[in-house]
């Protein structure tokens, strides 16, 4: 080797052990190319609706597009496992729910996931209440009214929801528990689908978030008959809480959050969050998310995990209670 290379070569060496030195991904700026939110359920309903919302804000934030990308299926396990099998690099994201991030575990008999290690909660992105639903085919005007008829003929009334598990499912599994009653649940793959037996008849009344049925609402299309929080939705003041029918400990909260494969550097879970969050602080974003009848959230990872633990708790209790199993 003559002197002038071994001069080069020592000249260079320094720079080289930096870069071998160097944390994986500190080369690449992030993000440097287009990410992918995946919702666990199909287009038009509130997992959906939200995260479009947020994938488009959020995307201006962070200077790169997200991919929206409905994986329905299995009450969300489908989409959710797929990310958590994603390389963990912070471009992969889920739209969690409920039903993903807490009930499932204790409704599926195997899960492909495991909901607490797999996953690191980035933010929440907003809560809503859960509406109960009917059509022409129930001649009921309350809740009490709902609650005497399936007294009269037990079994005889039935509820769709979103997915067996999610949290319309067990907003008519606690009714029925509170009231003392017996509704057959019918689970569909989305509030699409459910919709459309709901208003064609095939189903009698049915559990759905608030930001999917709204518009159905506002059309007259189908009737309200009450809210599943403690509180009356503001975008429909004349619609009582079912806690108002006398079922005074009644309450059903949905919410919706994101979060990545749980090995995500947490650099990039903080700018994700950041970005999140800050699209979340927009007035036209939390005006939309307002007017679908739910309320923004962005209080950050920690906050979002404490969320999720605590309804871990609540629901494992009730899902035991009233025999809730997949189908």
């Amino acid at each position: 080797m003559n002197a002038k290379l071994r001069q080069r070569l020592l000249t260079a060496l320094p720079f080289l052990c930096a870069m071998l030195a160097a944390p994986a991904g500190a080369a690449e700026p992030f993000p440097s190319r287009p990410l992918r939110l995946v919702v666990p359920f199909t287009p038009g309903g509130t997992t959906d609706i939200l995260a479009r919302l947020v994938a488009q804000k959020a995307g201006e934030v962070l200077g790169q597009s997200i991919v929206v990308e409905n994986r329905p299926g299995a009450g969300g396990n489908i989409g959710a496992e797929a990310v958590a099998r994603s390389a963990p690099d912070g471009y992969t994201l889920l739209m969690g729910t409920l039903g993903t991030q807490v009930t499932n575990q204790f409704i599926y008999a195997r899960m492909p996931y495991d909901s607490a290690k797999d996953f690191a909660p980035v933010t929440l992105v907003a809560n809503s209440p859960n509406v109960l639903l009917i059509n022409s085919t129930l001649p009921a005007n309350s809740v009490g009214e709902l609650i005497a008829m399936a007294k009269r003929e037990p079994g005889k009334i039935n509820y769709a929801s979103t997915s067996t598990g999610g949290s319309p499912h067990l907003s008519g599994e606690l009714l029925n528990m509170m009231a003392g009653i017996r509704m057959q649940h019918v689970p569909y793959k989305g509030a699409a689908p459910a919709m459309t037996d709901l208003l064609a008849g095939q189903v009698n009344l049915m559990f759905d978030n608030l930001p999917s049925s709204l518009a159905q609402i506002q059309a007259g299309k189908v009737k309200a008959l009450a809210v599943t929080t403690t509180r009356r939705a503001s975008v429909l003041p004349s619609v009582p809480a079912v806690r108002e029918s006398g079922l005074a400990d009644y309450e059903v909260n949905s919410w919706f959050g994101l979060l990545v494969p749980a090995a995500t550097p947490p650099e990039r879970v903080r700018q994700l969050q950041q970005a999140v969050d800050k699209a979340l602080a927009m007035p036209e974003v939390r005006k939309r998310i307002q007017e679908l009848g739910a309320e923004p959230g962005g209080e950050g990872s920690a906050a979002f995990a404490s969320t999720i633990r605590r309804d871990t708790e609540k629901w494992a209790r009730v899902i035991q209670t009233a025999g809730i199993k997949a189908q």
